[in-house]
């Protein structure tokens, strides 16, 4: 495989390379991974691994990849290197990876097409009110004293909203929260004993959606069930598509803000001065939203991108079935195009950060991530205006979605 732009890449740099990734890959890695990307971006701004995986680092790269629809996912070769060849038997697997996440063009053009009438702005702005609900319902049910933000409304909050969007009734929402978070255990683990666990969600969460579908199509409301039955044209979705795409949107919506949430209240916490502007000057919240997200993206890594054949981006080389990683919170932090990106900004006006992809996988969910993230981040600081960090936050295991498992917080 040939390097980025023909160049060998030295000794030095590849151990460097794999001391990052080793680095990246491990507890405090995944605690803090920011000098670990400084040390990538100082080689340059894509390099090259041992094994031949592409690592891009530089914002401008990344757009240009993430943009780039010739470089595409093929999760089955993964997985049957994992010792999954008959990765489409188990329930889990076959829910994650035959969804329209990990599809390409025409097939993903098809399923995104049919569902985008579910995210236009104005369905999408609708769901304020809701959003805004749920979270003073949730804040006023926090006990004062300690309290675990991450399942105490972190996780909630997220797992109701999109829960209410798709028309889950609300005696379900509390169940979901533990059967995604199994199920999405196999983004980053594959081992037996995982699988199995995601096995069981998996299946649980399609008998609930396939009642739930069966109920829309003879009953259809106001809701993203009905508009994913009601698929327009005579191509609609077949049974187990429209399963697998409202576990889809129900785990996108839920384990990345639940990240986005969490990250971003420690970084408000652990920059007070930031916290109080946020907490007295509302205006503050759309901008706010953008540099939360950008600094310390609930997205560190977009992997499982390659090249089908020798090609050209952004000036880089690629030779057939090279892997791509893209880590997005490289790109974020990249001086080049951001003033003082080490810093949390919250007024920040620069370019949009790349935490939720880019060209034809951009998330679908964004504008509600981005609802969230405006109205319930400044309703914790106003309603608990003494909060303090408690103890360490816990990172959540995994290394596509960032998150928390614990974030002990004092209200």
């Amino acid at each position: 495989m040939e390097p980025p732009n023909g160049q060998s890449t030295s000794t030095t740099d590849a151990q460097i390379i794999t001391e990052v990734l080793d680095g990246i890959y491990s507890d405090s890695g995944r605690a803090n991974p920011y000098p670990l990307y400084a040390r990538l971006r100082e080689l340059g701004p894509v390099v090259t691994a041992p094994d031949g995986t592409v690592l891009i680092s530089g914002y401008a790269e990344q757009k240009a990849f993430l943009q780039d629809h010739r470089l595409t996912k093929h999760p089955g070769r993964r997985l049957a290197a994992a010792g999954w060849p008959d990765w489409r038997d188990r329930p889990s697997l076959a829910l994650m990876f035959e969804s329209m996440l990990f599809l390409n063009p025409p097939e993903h053009t098809r399923l995104r097409r049919m569902v985008s009438a579910a995210f236009t702005p104005s369905r999408v702005e609708r769901m304020r009110p809701v959003v805004e609900q749920i979270t003073t319902d949730l804040l006023d049910a926090l006990p004062r004293g300690t309290v675990n933000f991450v399942e105490d409304f972190a996780l909630p909050m997220p797992i109701a909203v999109v829960a209410a969007l798709l028309g889950v009734p609300s005696d379900d929402w509390p169940m979901f929260q533990s059967l995604a978070r199994d199920w999405t255990l196999v983004l980053d683990d594959v081992s037996p004993a995982t699988v199995e666990r995601a096995d069981k969600a998996a299946v649980e969460m399609g008998e609930v959606f396939t009642r739930l579908a069966k109920d829309r199509a003879k009953q259809p409301r106001d809701d993203m069930m009905s508009v994913i039955v009601a698929a327009q044209g005579d191509d609609k979705l077949t049974g187990r598509e429209l399963v697998t795409m409202a576990a889809l949107l129900l785990v996108a919506g839920f384990e990345t803000s639940s990240g986005l949430l969490s990250k971003g209240l420690v970084a408000l916490l652990r920059h007070p001065e930031q916290a109080a502007r946020l907490r007295d000057e509302p205006e503050l919240a759309v901008s706010a939203a953008e540099e939360l997200i950008r600094y310390d993206s609930p997205i560190q890594l977009v992997p499982n991108r390659t090249a089908e054949e020798d090609m050209e981006v952004a000036g880089v080389k690629l030779a057939a079935r090279q892997p791509v990683i893209a880590v997005i919170g490289a790109g974020n932090r990249d001086p080049k195009v951001f003033t003082r990106p080490e810093e949390l900004i919250l007024d920040r006006q620069e370019a949009a950060p790349l935490s939720f992809g880019g060209g034809v996988h951009y998330c679908l969910g964004a504008p509600l991530a981005r609802i969230e993230t405006q109205v319930a981040l400044p309703a914790v600081l106003r309603k608990f205006p003494d909060i303090k960090l408690a103890g360490q936050p816990v990172p959540r295991a995994g290394h596509v979605i960032s998150g928390l498992l614990k974030l002990p917080i004092s209200i």
